[in-house]
């Protein structure tokens, strides 16, 4: 049976993560979940993803690879996924393809909010944290923990754009470079902090960094070199009206919330 590989994007608000855990809904379970109500083995041969992404993050370029079966489209994927997860483009690949080991690039962005930071000093963080680093405190990891990071951040309203890219990252790396992005703009730390969190020496409790909300977090984007993925029209039309309907609540919300802030004298 060939492999192929499936984009899959969701709102990982209602999720504890990506990955399968006990007792607990995940994204994973939901595509498992998804391919049984479709006859297809679960976790079905040669199944690998991209990696896994913590509780209330989101992903608009997840990926998932296994042998399927020439029928099953992005389109017919969504026939049985909850709406909060929704399959979008897929590609025919090697049948010695990995999903996790083959990625070359993975990107993420962060939202985060900063109607009052300095960008100029969110910026010297950035410029500093780009390069090869060692990044033992901004990670649970013990191991692994030397990468090369590209990042940079563009205004957009109220919120700094943090974009971040490299091969791999370590457990909570993205959402403590934004913590540390946040106090370095907010004038909270200084510039050079970057280099002592950057440094060899362990810096744990107060001069540790903590780790930022998740919602705001989006994987955005996974390269494998000499995959193309093909978007499934029908598919593509399916996650935007979902999203968008999301997007309504959402905004709904905010307004509803503003209406109380306003109102309370």
């Amino acid at each position: 049976m060939p492999k192929r590989a499936f984009r899959i994007a969701y709102d990982g608000r209602p999720y504890a993560g990506f990955q399968r855990q006990p007792d607990r809904p995940t994204v994973e379970d939901a595509v498992f979940d998804a391919l049984r109500d479709l006859d297809i083995a679960s976790p079905p041969p040669g199944y690998a993803a991209a990696g896994r992404t913590d509780a209330g993050v989101s992903a608009l370029a997840q990926t998932v690879a296994f042998e399927a079966p020439d029928w099953l489209s992005p389109a017919a994927l969504n026939g049985t996924l909850p709406a909060t997860v929704r399959a979008w483009a897929s590609a025919d690949v090697a049948a010695d393809f990995h999903a996790t080991h083959d990625a070359s690039r993975r990107r993420y962005r962060y939202h985060l909010y900063a109607p009052t930071l300095d960008d100029d000093r969110a910026g010297e963080a950035l410029d500093r944290l780009t390069g090869e680093h060692d990044f033992h405190n901004l990670t649970t990891d013990d191991t692994g923990t030397v990468r090369r990071l590209d990042a940079s951040g563009k205004r957009d309203g109220d919120f700094l754009v943090l974009t971040l890219t490299a091969g791999g990252f370590t457990r909570h790396m993205v959402r403590r470079v934004a913590s540390l992005v946040r106090a370095v703009g907010a004038g909270e730390s200084d510039p050079e902090r970057v280099g002592r969190v950057l440094g060899p020496e362990p810096l744990d409790g107060p001069e540790g960094v903590a780790t930022a909300p998740a919602t705001p977090l989006v994987l955005t984007d996974v390269t494998y070199p000499g995959v193309t993925f093909v978007s499934d029209p029908d598919a593509v039309e399916s996650a935007r009206g979902v999203f968008g309907e999301r997007r309504i609540e959402a905004l709904t919300v905010a307004r509803v919330v503003d209406s109380l802030c306003d109102g309370i004298e």
